[in-house]
């Protein structure tokens, strides 16, 4: 069985993405890795070589930001990784440079992928999701997040990365796909203030229209983390890639429940979901194939 890892990145020092620990956190389960590195304003190329591991190649890519809808870009950026994958590599695993994955997954992966290798009809493999908001010590809690993504797929050429690069579609169609009791932690949410607002005013022009970003989005030079509607605390471990980034964090945030924003319908469906597992009205970007006997 061959694996290739893939992810695109760009201005990765610039808005402080993980791309380091979140390449390092799957190379153990990976034959290769392509890295899209996007023409960038500071040194993410060299940053990306600074891994130092053979199986790291890295394809250089020009993004075309003339392309201001549903994070089409992303999409783009991310095929052309894909595309450059070994064709003989069996699965392709998809990582975006804010996601890292924790060693103690790191077996249960590898035995889901050789688990479904003969099973044609299963397209992926879908992950569990934690979001970090504010800092390494909490999490989202609410609807607003997505519980679940495809984030190992078949090295198949016609599935093509979708939207603003979320997930998958195999000519047009959601992919069948088998679970992985796994977890992807997300950072996108956890930045230095300053660093998270200077992404939040460039990267919304992947999606948005400049008189929306005059209009919508902040000038303030440090992002306002407080206000999101359901944190509670992290309390299990990060994975030892993140230790060192971790330990250099130099922002403080606790969380103020005051400024809290949700309704009434979103606090009840979320008393819903916490009692029940249920997510009433859960959109999945996946269709989830029948559990195989063991």
């Amino acid at each position: 069985m061959k694996v290739s890892g893939f992810t695109f990145v760009r201005n990765a020092i610039k808005y402080d993405y993980p791309v380091v620990e979140s390449i390092r956190s799957i190379l153990p389960v990976c034959d290769e890795f392509i890295v899209a590195v996007g023409h960038s304003e500071d040194d993410t190329r060299n940053l990306v070589l600074s891994i130092g591991d053979p199986k790291i190649r890295i394809i250089d890519t020009i993004c075309d930001d003339s392309l201001r809808e549903g994070g089409k870009v992303l999409a783009i950026e991310t095929n052309k990784a894909f595309d450059a994958i070994s064709p003989d590599s069996d699965w392709a695993f998809y990582i975006q440079a804010d996601e890292v994955v924790h060693e103690r997954y790191l077996p249960v992966i590898r035995a889901a992928m050789e688990k479904w290798q003969s099973d044609p009809k299963v397209e992926g493999l879908v992950f569990n999701y934690t979001h970090f908001w504010g800092s390494y010590q909490y999490i989202g809690d609410s609807r607003r997040w997505y519980r679940r993504e495809v984030r190992i797929i078949r090295n198949d050429k016609l599935i093509r990365s979708y939207l603003d690069a979320q997930g998958f579609r195999k000519e047009g169609r959601k992919l069948l796909v088998a679970p992985v009791n796994a977890f992807v932690y997300h950072y996108g949410w956890v930045k230095p203030p300053r660093a998270q607002q200077a992404k939040q005013q460039t990267f919304h022009r992947y999606w948005h229209p400049d008189r929306w970003i005059e209009k919508t989005v902040s000038k303030s030079e440090a992002f306002d983390y407080t206000g999101m509607d359901f944190l509670k605390p992290f309390t299990a471990s990060h994975p030892r890639v993140m230790h060192d980034r971790i330990d250099k964090m130099d922002w403080k945030f606790t969380p103020d429940h005051s400024k809290n924003k949700h309704s009434i319908v979103s606090a009840v469906l979320h008393f819903i979901e916490m009692k029940t597992g249920w997510r009433i009205g859960e959109y999945r970007n996946y269709i989830l194939h029948k559990k195989k006997k063991d």
